[in-house]
């Protein structure tokens, strides 16, 4: 059912045909409004929520002069002398009504309310759209958000570009009973805030596996994934790029958790006490990934772990399949790769002084590294699989002849 909301007003027009404008009531204006069409949510830290609240509680006689005004979207609007009823469509029922722009302004009248202010002199102007699509309400919320920038992942999300994302995650949560917390809006609550939960890090993790996109053996430019950039807009074509990555990522994910497991043990058990000799890794900070059960009693760059995903996909075929079955050599690749090359890099970072940082996505040079050991590891394995089978095959020969000979005698 669609709920009611009434705001108290001194006097409004009619702009457009379905458009109202009001000077709208502060202390009785409505502060559980919904935030469907917004395209982030509010941040009280952020400087243009203080601009807001100090501007309102300073001097709320002046706050109408001084403040752009709210956007809402309503399904219908019956209006009279002295208030509007707005009926707003939750989005379970299609709609997208709510907040366009200004849910900093209405977190500042709720704080300012609960802090008692005297908020009866201060009016706002509020732009009411009625009936608007979904997509129409999602529009104006791109245009309008423009007192503090958008980041990109925000307005991907805001046009509905993750959708296919966001459809096989809750897919793979029902399939292998977990639970992702992903960031895909500025501000998002029930997000963590840690980095390698933003929408943006997930992409990455699939792109390193990108063998077709990333193959030093072509003869495209780009070698390596390295200094990965998100595209602010997902085309058709890289819907489809993604979607043929999507069943990769349960195996990114166990990479870069896995990795992060063996970082805990090493700085959990260092060999001179009290000391942390890994480059960048921070033992005063936790880190949560998207998909982990607990937090990691460190802090790490966000890219740290994608160079050694990136090795991985010297494993996969054209049609990203393994060319061996993963759980057979995903342990023993990680361990030799920590153990001769990526514990070493961190380590000698570290006694030189040095940061990794994000510098490890543009540094070619350990990229390049972790990328030929994986091709030294396949090859040896490969190799084992070889002469196993011509092992088995000599035995099964060695077996029929004797059987052979047995017979003629």
């Amino acid at each position: 059912m669609p709920k009611t909301w009434n705001i108290k007003i001194d006097n409004y027009f009619l702009a457009f045909p379905n458009c109202i404008i009001a000077t709208a009531h502060v202390d009785s204006f409505p502060i559980d409004l919904p935030l469907e069409p917004n395209i982030r949510e509010p941040n009280r830290k952020s400087a243009t929520y203080r601009q807001i609240f100090d501007s309102l509680t300073t001097q709320p006689e002046k706050f109408f002069s001084r403040h752009s005004g709210i956007v809402l979207s309503a399904n219908i609007v019956k209006s009279s002398k002295t208030s509007l009823e707005l009926e707003v469509k939750e989005a379970s029922e299609g709609g997208s009504d709510g907040i366009i722009n200004g849910a900093h302004t209405v977190l500042a009248f709720e704080q300012a309310k609960n802090y008692k202010y005297d908020l009866t002199q201060a009016r706002v102007k509020v732009t009411i759209h009625i009936g608007l699509t979904e997509e129409s309400a999602k529009d104006i919320a791109l245009a309008s958000n423009t007192t503090t920038p958008v980041d990109s992942r925000s307005k991907v999300n805001a046009r509905g570009d993750y959708k296919f994302l966001k459809q096989y995650l809750a897919d793979l949560e029902q399939k292998e009973d977990r639970k992702f917390r992903i960031a895909y809006y500025q501000n998002q609550s029930g997000a963590p805030r840690n980095a390698q939960c933003n929408v943006t890090h997930l992409l990455k993790l699939l792109y390193c596996l990108d063998r077709n996109k990333y193959n030093p053996d072509g003869n495209k430019r780009v070698k390596h994934p390295a200094g990965i950039s998100i595209p602010s807009n997902i085309t058709d074509t890289e819907r489809e790029r993604l979607t043929a990555l999507l069943p990769l990522l349960s195996q990114a994910l166990w990479i870069e958790q896995r990795l992060y497991e063996i970082i805990q043990e090493h700085i959990s058990n260092p060999r001179r006490k009290g000391v942390n000799d890994l480059a960048s890794i921070d033992i005063r900070k936790t880190t949560l990934l998207p998909d982990s059960r607990y937090s990691f009693g460190f802090g790490a760059p966000t890219d740290l772990a994608l160079p050694i995903i990136a090795s991985y996909r010297v494993f996969l075929d054209q049609d990203y399949k393994w060319i061996i079955p993963f759980d057979q050599f995903a342990e023993d690749f990680l361990q030799q790769l920590w153990t001769n090359s990526f514990r070493k890099y961190l380590v000698s970072e570290k006694t030189a002084g040095n940061t990794v940082g994000t510098k490890i996505s543009r540094n070619q040079e350990i990229w390049e590294s972790l990328y030929i050991s994986a091709q030294s590891y396949l090859n040896q394995h490969l190799m084992q699989m070889v002469n196993s089978s011509k092992s088995e095959e000599s035995k099964v020969i060695q077996g029929t002849k004797g059987r052979v000979q047995a017979g003629k005698k």
